[in-house]
């Protein structure tokens, strides 16, 4: 598609072939819900055909009508060497030829955790699993078995994955499609969990206040990256990790974004704040499917075989996704340049928004973090986050498509800029992110 101008509206005409991908998304629609595994890959929010992905190297995706993309989804963040990365991809086919899964453990599930708490030192002692949700839902499990207290704290617009009692005033897809709240979670199930509002101090001091020894954990993203990018203001963090000090609660940092994205160490390391437990999952996973929890050791030795918290999994610690996870953390730490050029990169991509917006747009940025919010005002939580107009996102989504840039389908997601992305591929994506804020009736 390209844009054309009728009588001062925006149109849209074919010229992306798409033929395959509407084809296919057709046949889903009948057998998988909404289409998709994920909701925002149905792309409603931009009212669009979702593109199906055939290929990817690099900072490039090819769909199935061989359409070629500069990627800025990442695969939702596992992808900050970009995609397909040679050495990755060599170790996880020779694993592959050991075997799949075994149910049993292996040499390499110590060397990740060894590898783990070696690059995030508040993590003591972990369990790997399958997902970032797993990860969060078994850390507040254990959370509440070490505290023996039942009530935790989110924030409003953080995603913290999609298990029940977690589902309460969400972000990523949830916000995506208008349900924060989702049916078919009992309402005994979110009895417990609070809701407060991120980079506001006085309502987590309420909640605390109203529910005296009585919180088990704090549970927040470091950066919120979930209703869009949205950065701790000065003091937040710190303040968190004192009040749950003292108040006999535990902290916990969902870094399954942050975590390896920041910096070797994540948001933790970044901000220089320890936590009691952090969830990891995307990039700690090379791009395959893995989660993994862990923090001090005493909280870590209540989980079973040492403790009475169960929780176990089936292709936990699998063999290729370890391994996988093993080499990608191992380049990162073997290249400490690579966080320096990441945020020069994303700098320069925000830089540029915030120009060719004109006091239009708000531009959030951190490390190889940003989002463009379509919004006058300064995104510091939910509520202005909302303020964003997702009618302007979505022209400026089908813009940037059309033109061979690939960013979230949704205004409520976060852009991810990877070590593949080259300058020739980032100055592109200037100039075309540039005309399309122009083309833009603010």
């Amino acid at each position: 598609m390209h844009w054309t101008w009728h009588d001062g509206s925006k149109k849209w005409s074919k010229t992306v072939r798409e033929e395959i991908s509407q084809e296919l998304f057709e046949r889903a629609k009948k057998k998988i819900p909404g289409g998709v595994n994920s909701p925002v890959r149905a792309f409603q929010s931009v009212g669009m055909i979702p593109r199906f992905i055939r290929s990817a190297k690099g900072d490039r995706i090819t769909d199935v009508d061989g359409n070629e993309y500069i990627d800025y989804v990442c695969s939702w963040g596992p992808g900050i060497l970009g995609h397909a990365y040679p050495q990755v991809i060599k170790k996880v086919m020779k694993s592959c030829e050991n075997g799949l899964t075994f149910g049993a453990p292996t040499e390499k599930e110590v060397i990740l955790a060894e590898l783990i708490s070696e690059l995030i030192p508040s993590m003591e002692v972990s369990r790997l699993v399958s997902s970032g949700t797993e990860a969060v839902m078994s850390a507040i499990r254990a959370a509440r078995g070490f505290t023996g207290r039942d009530k935790i704290i989110k924030f409003r617009g953080c995603y913290h994955g999609h298990s029940d009692s977690l589902l309460v005033k969400a972000g990523s897809g949830a916000l995506t499609t208008s349900v924060p709240d989702s049916a078919g979670v009992p309402k005994d199930d979110t009895k417990n969990t609070l809701v407060a509002e991120y980079n506001d101090k006085d309502s987590v001091q309420r909640l605390f206040e109203e529910n005296k020894d009585q919180i088990a954990a704090v549970i927040v993203e470091p950066v919120a990256a979930n209703m869009g990018l949205v950065l701790p203001e000065e003091g937040f963090l710190e303040f968190l990790r004192e009040i749950t000090k003292n108040n006999g609660s535990l902290l916990i940092f969902d870094e399954v974004i942050t975590g390896f994205r920041l910096s070797l160490g994540g948001a933790q390391q970044y901000y220089n704040i320890k936590p009691d437990i952090t969830t990891l999952g995307k990039i700690v996973g090379g791009g395959m499917p893995i989660g993994a929890y862990g923090g001090r050791k005493e909280i870590m030795q209540m989980i079973s075989p040492d403790g009475p918290v169960y929780q176990a999994g089936t292709l936990s610690g699998n063999p290729v996704a370890t391994t996988a996870g093993i080499e990608t953390l191992n380049i990162l730490k073997n290249d400490p340049q690579i966080y320096e050029r990441l945020e020069q990169k994303t700098k320069k991509l925000a830089d540029a928004a915030r120009k060719a917006g004109n006091g239009h747009v708000c531009v959030n940025q951190i490390g190889s973090l940003m989002s463009v919010f379509f919004t006058e005002q300064k995104v510091r939580d939910f509520e202005s986050a909302v303020t964003s107009n997702t009618k302007q996102y979505a022209d400026y989504f089908g813009y940037l498509l059309d033109r061979r840039i690939y960013i979230a389908p949704s205004q409520f997601e976060t852009m991810f800029i990877s070590d593949a992305h080259t300058e020739e591929d980032i100055e592109k994506t200037c100039k075309l992110a540039g005309e399309a804020l122009c083309s833009l009736d603010f």
